[in-house]
């Protein structure tokens, strides 16, 4: 669109607005970022916008441009709002720019768009995409304003500001006769290769004199003779601002190819233009110039980045480099070490607190979580050692605190109470909101820095980030990969109003005031309410008044619901706010509060570390969303005493013993329970308590995800160890055998001798809950026990309705987690070939019996576009039937329709041509998937072939043999889709000399002549029904 087009390189942008596709996923829903330190806001990369991000930052730190643009009213350029009227006179551009503008200067965030800027130039997303010369679009630009404002007050704004004039003169040597002619500029392109620098430039553009002498001579109108002359070019009038461009770019026609001046080129910070101009007798005030903005090109002439260095001229941002920031956090722990000698006296700083208070006594509670609030330490952790506790310190202090009645509530004697600070007038200290302004977080926006030159600060703006540089920082520019390739100059004598300087509000339009105004209250108020929902956690209360403790662990009395009380608190606040409201919403809480981060475990809940350190935040102390704490003395619950810890968690074990009749059908030789030890018992106490007659107690080895076959016995030595230590977790089993048992125990190896296939697991992974909960067991089962013990033990394991035996079943879940066909009920583990270990999933449906089978199907061989579906169908049914009940399935109809086998590349595969035949004749088995394609297959015996005819040999190119036409036909041939059923196909390329002329059905035994004369059979039909009149 504007010439010279480079792909940006994504490499050099340090912000990662741009080349970085997933992550990062956008947060539409979060607002954007605050400004930081710098006060000055970025614009944001659109994917190759950063030349205009730059060129853009440089207008908006041009005041003079600034204000011009921001003095034309709605009354000559209309309203966005009217943009869509057919009949309004709405100037789009310089609307939009004057609304950016005015976001940069005052919308509290870290970068703007210019993505509707940009639409109103006519640019569509890749054309954001695409990197431009920065120089061009200057003037294109420029070209696009004085267009959009013309017939305004503001249609001399880019002459006015930037228009200036170059005069070329040469001089004939003998008439002395002057021939001139005048070039206007907006901008001055100067050479880089062969110069040293700026001033070098320009010495040679306009100082120095080109001669034509010798064969090179010059025609003079005046003499009308060839004749010497001399050739000079001069500045004729200087605008406000100079432009200059840098040819950092050029042709070596040598190598043929582009490449980038890389050398070292200097340029002022102040430049005397007297010696360039035409006029010299002004005073040099006119001719000086001071330089505001250097935009910078990072990388090579086929890709790159552009970012701007800019002087910011009314003192508009923050300027603090890290040195500066280093003596802040100096001063500041200064400033903290005296607030901390302040806070040394506890006497003074309670009498301080109760001062404060309007209300004449505060609850002993509230007093302490006031200290941690306004001195940031709690009692208990700075003055609790030397002071013994609070209420005892106050208790101590009689002459000074005085206690209510109840003793709950304290304040100060009358004569120990401090007068309300005021200032000298006597009003109370308040700072009252500014009026029409924007507002800023203080704490965002440290003092400003200062020095003796107003206005000589630089910032780096590079996309989103802008950071403050030293002015020396620009001689980095000079040279390399990373140079400058546009300078703006202004007039040293134009001088900026007192006022203007530090103020983003000055000259901007009331509208726009108010539109920045109402736009930084929305982004306040989403920002607290994100801030909220990310910081934000919810807390589980578990109160000890409605718990119980038996069988090891804690139990509600009541229900969960009435036994939990959901809190949402701010993670960055202290465990003492936490405790404090908690107190707040337990009104009859009486005594002291203890807060244990408790879990929920298999056996019932149970305790572990005591939350402590009033003045840590809950984060630091690690409490995430969902985290549940138990509310208690910390001694006891309903009377017994409760241990806590990891050394104390409750385990839950499963104990087998062995049957004397098979309870759960054919081959189960065991019967389960399930028993609840502490994790510190020890193993000769588990041994009493499962085998008090005697017996010995056998462990299963194997993992959760292992076949478990091996049990080993509990020696003597293991007697002394705890249950933790053997290795013993919840849903562990143990396998008790008395002494006519112990037979089947090799007491030397330790292992049993027999049953060691019968005894092991099965996972079951509950499908059938809608809240989400899909939980994991584990059943205990033997190679010959039955499907529907297993989905009844299943059933009562994960607690659910008895009626749910009637509608569910149990599927294999294969490696990648799909479910696979249910397993018939009355097969046994073995039968349905299962490994012990396998995961089951337990999901709604009749499981299919024995002569039953499973098969998922889909229509057509594209999965992407027909979902897989399942259906149970007895395995005496015919092909044609199963068809139908598919079609019926599917929401199809007709009878142009066959099924096929999938092949081993999921694709269509055997037709089942045998309609009448049986899926179990056709060894169609459990789980096999069918498609249903659009056709009918041809009578047994019988193939059906799709006919092409290529078009007239006038169409073959010249020069190409019968050969050549023959290989290039087979080609074509091999790219035709032609549907399985002879159907003609979906799609042929316009390229193509082929052209389909329909199928025919013919005996496989036919000959190779006969289905030549059906081929011309059809053809002649063609012929006839074409000619036909």
């Amino acid at each position: 669109m504007f010439g010279d087009l480079f792909e940006e390189d994504f490499s050099f942008i340090s912000n990662n607005h741009c080349g970085k596709g997933k992550k990062s996923k956008p947060r539409d829903s979060e607002p954007p970022a605050p400004r930081d330190f710098t006060k000055l806001s970025g614009i944001k990369n659109q994917g190759g916008t950063c030349y205009l991000n730059s060129l853009l930052q440089t207008l908006l730190f041009t005041p003079e441009f600034r204000e011009a643009l921001f003095s034309l009213g709605p009354e000559e350029l209309g309203t966005l709002d009217d943009s869509s009227k057919p009949d309004a006179k709405v100037r789009i551009i310089p609307l939009q720019l004057q609304r950016l503008f005015a976001q940069l200067l005052l919308l509290d965030q870290q970068a703007a768009s210019t993505t509707d800027l940009t639409e109103s130039f006519g640019w569509n997303s890749h054309e954001e995409m695409r990197q431009h010369d920065v120089q061009e679009l200057n003037r294109i630009l420029f070209s696009a304003l004085e267009t959009s404002l013309v017939g305004t007050s503001g249609h001399d704004l880019i002459n006015r500001l930037y228009h200036g004039i170059v005069v070329n003169q040469i001089v004939c040597k003998e008439c002395k006769n002057i021939s001139e002619r005048q070039e206007d500029f907006l901008d001055l392109t100067v050479a880089v290769k062969g110069v040293t620098g700026l001033e070098e430039a320009l010495w040679n553009m306009y100082v120095e004199e080109e001669y034509f002498e010798n064969e090179n001579l010059y025609r003079c109108g005046a003499c009308d003779k060839l004749v010497e002359a001399s050739k000079s070019a001069k500045l004729r009038k200087l605008p406000p601002f100079l432009t200059v461009s840098l040819l950092r770019f050029n042709f070596d026609f040598e190598k043929c190819e582009r490449y980038k001046e890389t050398s070292c080129y200097t340029f002022p910070i102040q430049i005397n233009l007297r010696p360039f101009c035409e006029q010299t007798e002004m005073d040099d005030s006119e001719y000086m110039y001071e330089l505001f903005s250097v935009i910078i090109h990072k990388g090579g002439c086929y890709g790159g980045h552009y970012h701007v260095y800019i002087r910011d001229v009314d003192e508009l941002g923050n300027w603090q480099l890290q040195e500066e920031e280093d003596r802040l956090i100096e001063d500041k722990a200064l400033r903290d070490i005296e607030n901390a000698k302040e806070i040394e006296n506890p006497l003074a700083v309670l009498k301080g607190i109760l001062a404060e208070e309007e209300s004449k006594q505060i609850p002993v509670d509230q007093l302490g979580q006031k200290l941690l609030e306004e001195k940031g330490v709690s009692w208990n952790k700075k003055y609790r050692k030397q002071y013994g506790p609070l209420r005892k310190y106050l208790q101590n202090h009689p002459q000074i605190f005085q206690f209510s009645p109840d003793e709950n509530k304290v304040g100060l004697k009358e004569k120990h109470k401090l007068p309300f600070k005021s200032d000298s007038q006597g009003q109370d200290f308040q700072s009252s909101p500014q009026k029409n302004d924007v507002q800023w977080n203080s704490e965002k926006n440290p003092t400003r820095l200062r020095d003796g030159s107003a206005g000589c600060h630089w910032f780096d703006l590079n996309d989103s980030k802008v950071q403050p540089i030293k002015e020396k920082d620009i001689e980095k520019q000079f040279q390399g990969k990373e140079s400058a390739y546009m300078l703006f100059y202004r007039k040293s004598e134009l001088k900026r109003p007192p006022e203007a300087r530090g103020n983003p509000r000055y000259q901007i339009p009331e509208h726009l005031l108010n539109e920045m105004n109402a736009a930084n209250t929305e982004l306040q108020k989403k920002r607290a309410e994100c801030d909220s929902a990310n910081n934000g956690i919810d807390l589980h209360l578990h109160l000890s008044s409605c718990y119980k403790f038996h069988n090891g662990a804690l139990h509600p009395s009541l229900t969960w619901k009435e036994s939990v009380v959901d809190l949402t608190i701010d993670r960055r606040k202290t465990l003492g706010d936490l405790r404090q409201s908690v107190f707040q919403m337990l009104e009859s809480w009486e005594g002291d509060m203890i807060l244990s981060v408790a879990k929920s475990l298999p056996a019932g809940l149970h305790l572990y570390q005591i939350l402590d350190g009033d003045e840590l935040t809950l984060d630091g102390i690690g409490l995430a969303d969902g985290a549940d704490l138990f509310v208690w003395n910390g001694k006891e619950v309903g009377g017994t005493k409760v241990m806590t810890g990891p050394d104390h968690e409750p385990v839950v074990i499963n104990v087998l013993r062995l049957a004397e009749y098979n309870e759960g059908g054919k081959g189960q030789h065991f019967t389960e329970s399930q028993h609840v030890f502490s994790c510190s018992t020890k193993v000769a106490d588990l041994h009493t308590a499962l085998a008090p007659s005697g017996g010995i107690i056998l462990k299963n080895g194997s993992g959760l995800d292992k076949e478990a076959k091996n049990w080993e016995v509990f020696r003597e030595e293991d007697m002394k160890e705890t249950v933790k230590s053997v290795g013993l977790t919840d849903g562990c089993s143990v396998l008790i055998l008395d002494s006519h048992d112990q037979s089947f125990v090799n007491v030397s190896s330790g292992n049993l001798t027999a049953f060691t296939y019968d005894i092991s697991w099965l996972q079951v992974k509950n499908f059938c809950r809608t809240d989400g909960d899909e939980k994991h067991i584990k059943i205990t089962a033997t190679i010959e026990t039955v499907m529907s013990d297993i989905k009844r033990k299943a059933i009562r394991e994960l607690q659910l309705e008895e009626e749910l035996a009637n509608d569910s079943c149990l599927r294999p879940i294969s490696g990648n987690g799909k479910l696979l066909s249910p397993v018939p009920e009355d097969y046994t583990v073995k039968e349905a070939e299962l490994k012990m270990g396998s995961l089951l999933g337990l999901c709604h449906g009749k499981a299919p019996a024995s002569t039953q089978l499973f098969l998922y199907f889909i229509v057509g061989s594209d999965q992407n576009a027909s979902p897989e579906m399942e259906i149970v169908v007895e395995e005496t049914v015919s092909v044609k039937e199963c068809l139908n009940l598919m079609l019926e399935k599917s929401g199809l109809s007709g009878d142009d329709w066959h099924l096929r086998r999938i092949d081993w590349c999921y694709e269509a595969g055997e037709a089942l041509s045998q309609e009448n035949a049986t899926l179990k004749e056709l060894n169609v088995c459990r789980g096999d998937t069918l498609v249903i394609m659009e056709g009918k297959l041809p009578p047994k015996g019988f193939l059906k072939i799709p006919i092409w005819w290529l078009k007239s040999s006038s169409h073959k190119k010249h020069g190409e043999n019968a050969q050549d036409q023959v290989n290039g036909m087979t080609c074509k041939m091999d790219a035709l889709q032609v549907s399985p059923s002879g159907d003609s196909p979906e799609y042929i390329h316009p390229d193509m000399d082929l052209c389909y002329a329909g199928s025919i059905e013919i005996a496989g035994e036919a000959s190779l002549e006969d289905l030549k004369m059906q081929y011309v059979l059809i053809w002649h039909l063609l012929i006839c029904h074409v000619q036909w009149p």
